[in-house]
């Protein structure tokens, strides 16, 4: 072999192990935030926020929601835009932390808007029949507005909801900014099935993800600000709910730090933002990133490791 073949071979070799992996952040052509993911037919759905805030701007500029698909972890294809603000006649702006969950062939998406008319944040409900969109507004109205909960002053507590259904069918919502709030849903989704209750939770910001491993519970959410990510354990998706401490640190550049937690293939992933993209990126243009998440042998989960190489292909 002549020594420019043997550099040809190192090169494809070289290429070849790039893309093997991924890198961090996974999401490059446009700033995304506030990662939500559904499994789905062998398939991950990944679901962001979409930061457009100006280099002339100092806060969050977000008119839409975004969705990518994958079947490897790596390799993510964007799908056209399925859900905007202007899709809800009685939201007025700011695309904020959402999420997607599948039931009897539709899939729901709880989202976080600036209502028209009654002050302060809200969370609605759109609907589709594929992961992918398009989506409609399924309730005309919002689910949960600011007036249900008095449990602080300020007028944004009614964010990132965040959306379980337990094996016995009941579907839970959880949501909320310095206060934890949870409801059940009745089975069509779009309604509350009883009170709102609060959680006790050290230092919760935001943020709250539920997650389960074995026989048990998992609620991540925002911690302190600017945000860490903590979690705490529970034997019963309605708790009571033990802290268990840190679970991700400061994510680079960004003062946010908003988490999803999936099964795929055989592993667990978190997945999060940063503001990791340069010259441009910081906290109000974030960009989503995916590391593994590891048990211990008692069920706690090992501290996250933040990765700028990212994940091997989830096969």
């Amino acid at each position: 072999m002549n020594k420019r073949t043997l550099t040809s071979a190192l090169f494809l070799l070289v290429l070849f192990s790039l893309k093997l992996q991924a890198q961090n952040p996974v999401i490059t052509e446009k700033y995304t935030a506030d990662p939500a993911a559904l499994v789905y037919n062998d398939t991950v759905y990944l679901y962001a926020g979409h930061d457009e805030c100006p280099l002339d701007h100092n806060f969050y500029v977000m008119h839409e929601w975004l969705v990518y698909s994958s079947t490897d972890m790596v390799n993510w294809t964007e799908h056209p835009t399925p859900l905007k603000v202007t899709d809800f006649a009685w939201a007025r702006d700011d695309a904020w932390a959402a999420q997607v969950i599948e039931r009897n062939g539709k899939f729901y998406w709880y989202i976080t808007t600036t209502h028209a008319t009654i002050p302060g944040k809200a969370i609605g409900v759109a609907v589709s029949d594929s992961p992918v969109g398009p989506f409609k507004d399924a309730l005309g109205k919002a689910l949960i507005t600011n007036d249900m909960t008095t449990d602080t002053p300020i007028d944004w507590d009614d964010i990132d909801p965040t959306v379980w259904i337990d094996g016995n069918g009941q579907a839970y919502l959880y949501w909320g900014n310095t206060k934890c709030y949870w409801a059940k849903l009745k089975e069509n989704m779009i309604e509350l099935d009883g009170p709102i209750h609060t959680v006790d939770l050290p230092n919760y910001t935001e943020a709250p993800w539920i997650h389960k491993h074995g026989d048990n519970y998992y609620l991540s959410y925002a911690y302190q600000f600017p945000e860490k990510t903590a979690y705490a354990m529970s034997k019963s998706i309605e708790g009571p709910w033990e802290f268990k401490g840190i679970l991700n640190e400061l994510a680079g550049n960004s003062n946010t730090n908003h988490q999803a937690i999936i099964d795929y293939k055989g592993k667990t992933y978190f997945i999060y933002h940063n503001g990791g993209i340069q010259p441009h990126g910081h906290s109000f243009r974030r960009s989503v990133c995916i590391d593994e998440l590891y048990y211990n042998p008692d069920g706690t989960i090992k501290r996250i490791i933040m990765t700028s190489e990212g994940v091997q292909p989830a096969e």
